[in-house]
This record gives C-alpha cells, structure tokens and sequence, in this order.
C-alpha cells in the first residue's frame, strides 16, 4: 500500500476534527473561530485523548499562508477611500482608545513583572478588537442598520491600519532590541514611502492590466492572477524589509479599488477560508492547558481589562469625538474584545523570539473569553445607558448634550482647505514617484549603462538624459501643474491676505522640483563644469517641450483617476449613512418584491404620520430621485434612503420585510448633504410655515430639524412657523443654502 506523506495525514485530521467542532459551534451559534481554536487544541501536542499531528513545521507553513490569504481578503475590503471617507469622529473614537488600551496592556505587562518586550506586545494584542466578531454579533442581533454601528465600522477601519503599522513597529522594535525613536521614524518613514508608492503604482498598473485581459478572464484564470498578485506584492514586501502580512494587506486594498473587488473576494473566499481555518487550528495547538492554570489570575485580570478598559477608552473617544452618551456606550461594548490581529501579533512575537511562550496561550484565552462576553455586552448597552441616565447630575447630562449637539454641526470647507489638500497629495505622490526613478536610475541604470559605455562623461550623460526624460512629467505635476480653478483662484489669490502664502507655496513646488534634479546631476556629474552647463540646458528643454509635458502628465494623472475611480463610476453612490444631529441619521433599505409599500404613492402611505421619518432619495437603477414628491411611487428593487431615530427605523424595518444594505458598504454622497443654518431679524422666512418658504416643492430641500431656544423640533410639520433665532437643518443638495438664505 502506498505511503502517505505526513502532511496529508495530518491535514485529514484538522479538517475534519475542525469540521466536527465548527458544526456544534453553529448549532449553539458560536464564533467559527473559536471552534477552530478549538479543534487545533484537540488536534494538538497538549492534548492526548485524540490523536495527534505529526508534521508540525508543515502546519506552520500552511498557517503562515493562511495569515497571507487572511489579510489579502482584508485588504480586500478594506479600501484605501474607506479610510478617508471615515469620520472624524470614528478617526477621534479609535485613536484614543488604540492609545489607552497599548498603554493598560503595557503597564499591565509591568504589574506582572513581565519584561519589556512582553508588555508591548500585550499592549498591541489588547489594542486591536475584533471585525469578524463584531460583524457576527451584528448580523445576530440584527443591529447594522442602527446609528452606531457606523461609528463601530469607522472605529474597525482606523485599527486595521493600526494593526499593520504595529506589525511594521514591533518588527522594528523586536529586531533592535530597544526602544529607539530615531530607528522607529525611519521605518514610519520607510513604511510611509513604500505605501505611496505601491498604491500609486499599483492603481496606475493593475486596473489597466485587468481592463485590457478583461476578455480572457474566466473565474480560474481570475483567480490565478489575483493570488499571484497577491504573493507577488508579498515577495516585494518582504524584499523591502517588511512583513508578509503587509504585502497581502497592501495588494488586497489595491485591487479593492478596482471593479473586480467584488468578483475576487467571490473567488478567493473558498481559499483564504480554507487557509484562514488552518491558521486558527495552529493557534489552538499552542494551547497548554498547564501553562493556561499557571497564568489563570494574569488571564482573569487581563479580561477583565480588555471589557472595561475597551468599553471605557471607546466611550470616553467617542464622547470627545462628539457622539451622544447612549451612542457612545453602544460602540464601547461592541469593541469590547480582541480577535484575528491579536493573535497575528502574538505569533509575530513568537516568529521573532521576542516574547515569552506564555504569553501567546494568554492572548487566546483573553480572545476566547472577550469573544462569548461581546454578545452580551452588546444587549446590555441600553440598559447600562438608562441606569447610567438616572444617576447622572443633570447639569452634566445637559453639558454632554450641548457638547455633542455643537460637535456635530456641520462646517463648510474652505478654500485654503482644499488647496492645502491638493497641495499635500499633488507633491506627496509626485515626489514618491521622483525618489522611487531616482534610487532605480542609481542603482540600475547607472551600472548597466558605465558597463556599456567607457567614457565617464558620455556614460553620465546617457544616464542623466534618460533619467530626466523618465522625470520629465513628475517634475511637470510637482512645479507646474496648476492646483487651483477659477473659483479658488478669486476667492483666495486675488486677496491680499492670501498671496504671501499662495507665492510660499509656489516657490516650495518649483524649489523642491529644483532640489530633485539638482541632486541628479550632483550624483551623476562629479564636475562642477559640467553640472553648471547641464542646468540651462535643462531650463532650455524644458521651455520647448512644455506644452507637451503638460498634455503627457495629464494623461498619466487622468488614467490613474479613471483606475482609482472606477469602481465608484460603475455604480451610483450611496448617501451617507451619518448626516444628521441629535439621535437621528440616515440608513438604506431595498423594497423586496412581496412588500406591501409596492406600487403606493408616498402620500397613501403616511410613514412620516406612522413612523416619525423622511424618505430623503429613492434609487432606481441608475436614477436617483432627491426628496422625491409626495405622489412618487414606490416599486420593487428601490432603494430608499430614510432619515429617523433607531427606534423609528426598527419600527419600519418590519413593514418592508427588506434585505438591509450592509453598513460598512456606505459610501458619503455628494448629493444629498445636511446642512444648517439660522434665521436672523432680516430673514424672509420669518413667520412663514416650512410650506409657505418653497424648501420642499422649489428647493427640493426637507427640513429635518429645529432647535428653539434650546427645545429640539425633530421632523416638523409643514404647517410650523419659523421665528428668529431658530436654528434650521435641510437636507438636500450642495447648493440649497445659498438659495435659501
């Protein structure tokens, strides 16, 4: 009989241990994660009653694959504009608690006695909660269309980045042994230029790779491609000084921008859950139970930390961010554990031999124990919001009340603002592009070239020649691209004030620009003859092909954003989810066939007399009705966006019997904006009802609320008068206001 290898025995035994256990964990709807942990302990050294693998470092292979294929479906869904779309107040929410909770972890370590670098990696474990959870719970409870889970995703989205600048940090601190701040800056730095430079690269190429094969695609050569692109950018990582992990995070946030995102996370999904499994059975083999009641007293303590520490930092984040206190309480039990990132940098820990064997089996049992606590933790958000409503002095109450009301006004951007913004992105991407030609030249093409060519002079030249001509348009984007249109260019440029710091900008770009190619000849020419000639020959090739440069460079620059928006262009963007102030926001339902709101007029149905709230759009197809009439019908497919507190939307929910649009998908819109304003002593509106001042039927605005002299008006009817002194809020589009006021 023919001999089985080792793996294959082994690989039988996970799987169908991990099978076994994962189906009673469904049954009792549990995490599958935990089951694999689970059956890795099962199947694992520690424990005899079952038999056990045999080809250990086989198991480590396939479970380093699994953490590859775990972060490339990440990336996946990760998207580099979700993290610029994300709020300030999730932005505020997770860099506070991130904050405290690698500190608790940290001092933490210390109170034990642990030595420094256990500690640090504690603190990292205990920083980053966990997304499939926390999804999990979600969809359980049926919670993703409430207010706060927004603010939960956002919070998910700033600790994925974290987690990978983390594994980037502690691998640079793990291999130095000490804590080192200029060390660190330059693998931020390092990190930083990377990044830029992938993602640049990357939308330019990728997209364009995949449209122009877009014909010999089929689901296997798909998939095929998109995980030798994936292991590809891993090997580059790697190569560069980083982790694995990053590659396949960086190359999945790719390709999420692209129109195929959707279609290779279908196709890897039976892949990464395949690998993903393998890697969390791995874990469970760590598992010593003899080690686990050893440390039983740091593993009680250490959860405890992680449920009231977690749920305090994030409460206390996203009440400074400006969320209400019931709001706040909700996302800080949600984000109450640790999951899949932990134990990747628990492993990390392990990989580098610079913590302890404890403290892995630790961080697996924290996770276990938070992940059966999140559920619950969840439920009894409401109830700890109304005990805590009853105690609280009501003059702290209403300060938290004013604070988060002011917090969420909505602020118009200014013009300096967004040429700041264009600014920093036209010169960040340009001069990541430059030093990335610049460090190929002198480490490429300068060598090939002096083996060709004898003579010193000519062989410099060559290369500063071809060079220059590869710089060419980059230098054009960072000196002469034009960063401003006729709008910003009267409302900024023309104002005294204003032109100082416009010239500063200007001389910076041309100066930078200068430095660069300056640098060039510095390194190529030896002589300075020679490199005082180059420079007005330069000026000289650069006046007369101008024009040229410019039509080139706008050609790159419209390819990368045709790559970068692409995915957006293909389909109609959804409004935002967090337009709204107080208790109010803004939330998405498909109308299923079988519903009973189907083919009635808005008027017939009465959900604002039934429901408390407003039908802001409706999206058919490619078309999208704004602040749709009253006699607007509604048909099956629609996807209407409906403003109303939590409970209002729970109300309606069960009225559509709809498929609910998953949060995390929501993209901002830049349709339909709130806005406010209010009603001074000149104003015409003054004594006028909302139906009598045309917002709805010649604005197409919706008033959605009131503030009166304190007293908040949410959903007023038609018939209300306006006063001065009130503070008004509208939806509608971006050039409402001005028509208004």
């Amino acid at each position: 009989m023919e001999h089985l290898p080792d793996l294959i025995e082994d690989l039988a035994l996970i799987l169908v241990t991990a099978g076994i256990v994962t189906l009673i964990f469904k049954k009792l709807k549990q995490p599958l994660v935990l089951g694999y942990i689970l059956a890795g302990f099962f199947v694992g050294p520690n424990f005899n009653l079952f038999p056990t693998i045999t080809d250990l470092n086989s198991i480590k292979i396939w479970a380093e694959i699994g953490v590859i294929f775990l972060l490339f479906g990440l990336g996946l869904e990760f998207s580099f504009k979700k993290l610029i779309k994300v709020g300030a107040a999730s932005s505020i929410t997770a860099v506070f608690e991130i904050l405290f909770m690698f500190a608790a972890g940290y001092f933490t370590g210390q109170m034990f006695g642990w030595n420094m670098m256990n500690s640090i990696f504690l603190g990292g474990i205990l920083s980053i909660s966990s997304t499939t959870i926390i999804i999990r719970a979600f969809d359980e409870l049926g919670l993703k269309s409430r207010k706060f889970v927004s603010l939960v995703f956002g919070v998910l989205i700033i600790e994925d980045l974290v987690a990978i600048l983390l594994l980037v940090l502690l691998s640079t601190l793990a291999l130095s042994q000490q804590f080192q701040g200029g060390e660190i800056m330059i693998s931020l730095l390092k990190l930083s230029f990377f990044l830029a430079l992938w993602f640049a690269a990357g939308i330019f190429l990728i997209p364009t790779f995949l449209k122009t094969t877009r014909k010999l695609m089929n689901d296997e050569t798909m998939l095929i491609v998109a995980l030798g692109l994936c292991l590809s950018m891993v090997f580059l990582a790697v190569e560069a000084g980083f982790s694995a992990a990053l590659g396949a995070f960086i190359m999945g946030s790719i390709l999420a921008e692209t129109t195929y995102a959707e279609r290779i996370d279908h196709l890897i999904k039976p892949v990464k859950d395949l690998f993903g499994a393998v890697f969390f059975i791995s874990v469970g083999m760590l598992i010593d139970p003899v080690t686990l009641s050893l440390y039983a007293i740091p593993i009680i303590i250490i959860s405890l930390i992680t449920i009231f520490g977690k749920s305090f930092s994030t409460t206390a984040g996203a009440l400074i961010a400006g969320q209400s206190l019931k709001q706040s309480l909700r996302a800080g039990m949600s984000l109450s554990q640790i999951g899949e990132f932990s134990f990747i940098i628990a492993t990390l820990g392990l990989t580098l031999n610079v913590t302890d064997d404890f403290l892995y089996p630790v961080a697996v049992a924290v996770s276990a124990i938070t992940t059966f606590t999140t559920p619950y933790l969840i439920k009894f958000a409401d109830p700890i919001y109304y005990a805590l409503e009853k105690i609280l002095p009501k003059k702290l109450a209403n300060n938290l009340n004013r604070y988060s009301s002011s917090a969420q006004n909505i602020k118009t951007e200014s013009a300096w603002k967004k040429i700041l913004r264009t600014f920093i992105v036209t010169v960040v991407l340009n001069s990541v592009i430059i030093i990335a030609l610049l460090l190929l030249s002198f480490h490429f093409l300068m060598p090939l070239i002096n083996s060709k060519i004898s003579d010193t002079f000519w062989a410099a030249a060559l290369t500063a020649f071809v060079t220059l001509v590869l710089l060419s348009p980059f230098l054009w984007g960072l000196a002469g691209k034009p960063l401003y249109n006729e709008v910003f260019y009267s409302s900024v440029i023309k104002r005294k004030q204003s032109r100082g710091p416009f010239i500063l900008l200007e001389v910076f770009r041309i100066c930078l620009a200068v430095f660069f190619v300056s640098f060039l000849f510095y390194r190529i020419f030896l002589r300075g003859l020679e490199f005082l000639i180059a420079i007005p020959v330069l000026i000289i090739i650069t006046f007369i092909f101008w024009g040229r440069l410019k039509t080139f460079y706008n050609k790159l620059e419209g390819k990368f954003l045709e790559n970068l928006n692409a995915r957006e262009n293909g389909v109609s963007p959804n409004p935002a989810s967090e337009l709204l102030p107080w208790d109010t926001h803004m939330a998405e339902f498909t109308i299923s066939p079988e519903s009973s709101l189907v083919g009635k007029m808005l008027v017939e149905l009465k959900i604002r007399e039934d429901f408390g709230i407003n039908i802001a759009s409706i999206e058919r197809g490619k078309i999208r009705i704004n602040i749709p009439h009253k006699v607007e019908r509604l048909f099956p497919g629609d996807i209407i966006s409906v403003i109303g507190t939590d409970e209002d939307l729970d109300k309606f929910k069960y009225l559509l019997k709809v498929s609910e649009m998953d949060i995390s998908d929501y993209l901002p819109d830049e349709e339909v904006t709130l806005q406010q304003f209010t009603i001074n002593s000149d104003s015409g509106l003054i004594g006028k009802t909302i139906r009598e001042s045309g917002i709805h039927d010649k604005l197409k605005g919706l008033v959605v609320g009131i503030e009166r002299n304190g007293k908040r008006i949410l959903n007023p009817e038609s018939t209300f008068k306006f006063e001065d002194g009130d503070l008004v809020w509208v939806a509608g589009g971006k050039d409402i206001l001005p028509k208004i006021v």
